[in-house]
């Protein structure tokens, strides 16, 4: 039968169980134009982050 030849800190077994706990990336929403998006990412529909235009987006 096999046994553990070191005792298994909490530590590793918390980082084990963690993985069990993720629910993925959260969504986000722009503060200019509230469409969601990816957190840390410039918004594709205004163009901008943090508030800034970054990037000009042709009017539909």
């Amino acid at each position: 039968m096999a046994v553990p030849k070191r005792k298994m800190s909490k530590m590793k077994k918390r980082q084990r169980k963690a993985a069990n706990r993720y629910e993925g990336v959260q969504a986000t929403f722009c503060t200019n134009c509230s469409s969601p998006l990816k957190p840390h990412r410039v918004c594709s529909s205004c163009g901008t982050y943090k508030g800034k235009q970054i990037i000009a987006v042709d009017a539909e």
